[in-house]
């Protein structure tokens, strides 16, 4: 899954201080089963993401311009599906089938990428950039409240396969030669911005160990008000990584 450059990752607030779930390895978290469903759905939310993040900038890649273009996106294809593997090797390890796991979010991911399917090479690497690095910080949200164990591996699928500095030096470039493109993918990614804010939102709603743990119930630091500073944030780094397109936010 692609991120945004190094100075938005890091989120507006500092994180807090590992207590609770936070500062146990799976082995102890685990024993409560409602947190142990919990990370299950979050590792296929993110495994099925990583596919379709794959099979995404493969379709891509025959938009590519150039040859050098196109090699570049089966190389970043390549780093999406071992992050997979990861995930789907974690999964068995732990017992669960990765099939199951993923399937609850099949449909909402489908969708969004049915509704947010771009129409050009542009189009698609704003859309690689900026939708999959709000997913992106919204997965780093929730680390931030997982076992250690677990965190490792989810921040590990989340590092930055090379889409980011390749999307802002195309994107960039085009701009320059054509400014009124400008225009066209700023609407772009607003929209983006908006689907997958969304798309986020039903997730956890559809999943009931997923909800408790953003709110409060298995995981320590989130309840209701923290959930709507997170979205601040998310949105404050989205319109950091506009800035880095060229574009208004």
């Amino acid at each position: 899954m692609t991120t945004p450059d190094n100075t938005s990752d890091a989120p507006a607030e500092a994180a807090p201080r590992a207590t609770g779930v936070a500062a146990q390895d799976w082995a102890q978290a685990s024993a409560e089963p409602q947190y142990r469903a919990a990370v299950v759905d979050l590792l296929g939310a993110l495994a099925y993401g990583e596919l379709a993040a794959f099979e995404r900038l493969a379709e891509d890649a025959k938009l590519a311009p150039t040859l050098a273009d196109k090699a570049a996106l089966a190389k970043m294809a390549s780093a999406e599906f071992h992050h997979f593997e990861q995930l789907r090797d974690r999964l068995s390890e732990i017992g669960e089938e990765p099939t199951s796991a993923m399937q609850p979010f099949v449909a909402a991911l489908d969708g969004f990428h049915r509704q947010t399917a771009p129409s050009d090479w542009l189009e698609g690497l704003v859309k690689a950039y900026v939708g999959d690095s709000i997913a992106s910080d919204f997965y780093r949200e929730v680390a931030a409240r997982l076992d250690a164990d677990t965190r490792a591996l989810v921040l590990g699928v989340l590092d930055d396969t090379g889409h980011a500095s390749f999307a802002i030096e195309k994107v960039r470039a085009a701009i320059d030669a054509e400014p009124r493109v400008g225009g066209r993918l700023a609407l772009w990614a607003r929209r983006l911005m908006g689907e997958a804010l969304s798309q986020s939102q039903r997730v956890v709603a559809d999943r009931d160990a997923l909800s408790t743990m953003l709110v409060g119930g298995v995981a320590d630091g989130f309840d209701l008000a923290e959930v709507g500073r997170m979205f601040s944030r998310i949105t404050e780094a989205h319109t950091k990584r506009m800035a880095a397109l060229g574009l208004a936010a």
